[in-house]
């Protein structure tokens, strides 16, 4: 297969078989057309971008109804108001900035830049979040953004001084005319800065349920490089974030406008020893994504020997990559709890675990909760404290399969 950024060949280096749209949460006794397609990603052999085999239509995954909200999170919540701070601070200072959101969800960054009163567009195809958004006092355009777009834009609005992406432009296969779109839209001095999941953090930690439906592209600053250098722009900085996992965000810029930051040579050096995108390591990695799972259907088989309740705590969409792949449906675990409102009295895709409201969870609390919003494991601990004091304790399987609580 060729790669969707150079046409160079692929390497297949891990295979999930065959898994559902992880937001596709239906409803009991609705299940018989659900979606499935085959899971599996692979590396390109010349620009190094590691990305799905298989597209899924991105009709299915973002409409009306999709689920996620980017205000669910205290910590995301606070993350975002700080890059918004930070770009009026560093980037929005002209006389009438333009900044232009590209999958803005419920307005979580947008808001703070609202609130100062400058100029802003999200672009967000999902049309329930959209409106949520709208609410909060954000102006949204409910699209796909892409070239033609982003053209409109331009015409309408002038230049952006900066085009953002959080996790969403890892979802995007076209990308050729995403970024063509950004070059139409950016000012000469502009930036466009994005985070999504960073590879390197996926590999080290096994976090194979990163990869899902949704997550197209799994980034590294060798990649970004190699993508941005096709299409005129260059790579100037590089930041890791603790957020979802590990990401990074990426700062490109017209080629020759601004001076790289020492943080991507130094990415860029890291990379090259850990031999990061090379098969052999990539293939090393799905070694150990196959021994996490064994080992945590070991442990939940062991636990439902002796009698122990274990219930999910949350209806993520990476969960759908780990419920599908280990093979976990309601024999293991009773079913998953999530705060949206919007997943609750529906299953969970393709696995058809219950999911419930967090008043379930403590009624009455079970002996394990099966961890499947690890990356919020802080967060939810701090707030799941009664759970633990209870005698509860947490599975995660992240970067290996264990237990944290009472003794």
């Amino acid at each position: 297969m060729e790669c969707r950024i150079c046409s160079g060949r692929l390497h297949q280096f891990a295979d999930f078989g065959r898994q559902p749209v992880s937001d596709a949460f239906g409803t009991p006794g609705g299940t018989a057309s659900e979606f499935f397609f085959h899971l599996a990603v692979g590396v390109c052999e010349d620009c190094s971008m590691a990305q799905l085999l298989h597209e899924v239509d991105r009709e299915r995954m973002f409409h009306d109804d999709y689920p996620y909200l980017s205000s669910g999170s205290a910590v995301m919540r606070a993350h975002f108001d700080a890059l918004a701070k930070r770009l009026l601070a560093t980037e929005l200072t002209g006389p009438d900035p333009f900044v232009v959101e590209l999958g803005c969800n419920d307005g979580t960054m947008l808001a703070t830049i609202a609130d100062e009163g400058v100029r802003h567009l999200g672009v967000e195809p999902s049309g329930g979040v959209a409106d949520v958004a709208a609410a909060r006092g954000v102006r949204v355009r409910k699209d796909f953004f892409e070239a033609g777009v982003a053209a409109e834009i331009r015409a309408a609005d002038g230049p952006a001084d900066v085009v953002y992406a959080a996790n969403t432009l890892c979802h995007i296969p076209y990308m050729d005319s995403i970024l063509s779109g950004v070059d139409a839209l950016l000012s000469p001095g502009g930036v466009f800065v994005f985070e999504d999941p960073y590879l390197g953090d996926i590999v080290e930690r096994a976090s194979f349920d990163q990869i899902y439906d949704e997550h197209f592209y799994f980034f590294c600053a060798t990649s970004v490089r190699a993508m941005a250098d096709r299409h005129g722009f260059e790579l100037v900085d590089v930041e890791r974030l603790p957020v979802h996992g590990g990401e990074v965000r990426y700062t490109l810029a017209r080629r020759g406008a601004r001076m790289p930051s020492t943080a991507v040579a130094g990415l860029l050096a890291a990379e090259r020893a850990a031999r990061l995108t090379e098969p052999a390591t990539l293939r090393a990695f799905a070694a150990r994504v196959a021994a996490n799972r064994d080992d945590l259907v070991a442990l939940l088989r062991r636990l439902r020997e002796q009698g122990a309740r274990v219930y999910g705590y949350g209806a993520t969409a990476k969960s759908a990559t780990v419920l599908n792949y280990c093979g976990i449906g309601p024999d293991l675990v009773s079913f998953v709890c999530d705060t949206t409102p919007a997943k609750q009295g529906r299953l969970t895709p393709g696995s058809h675990l219950p999911v419930r409201g967090p008043e379930a969870f403590a009624d009455p609390y079970p002996d394990y909760a099966l961890l499947l919003a690890w990356n919020h494991a802080e967060e939810i601990m701090a707030k799941e404290t009664a759970f633990r004091e209870a005698g509860g304790r947490w599975i995660l399987y992240v970067p290996t399969v264990h237990t944290v609580g009472a003794s």
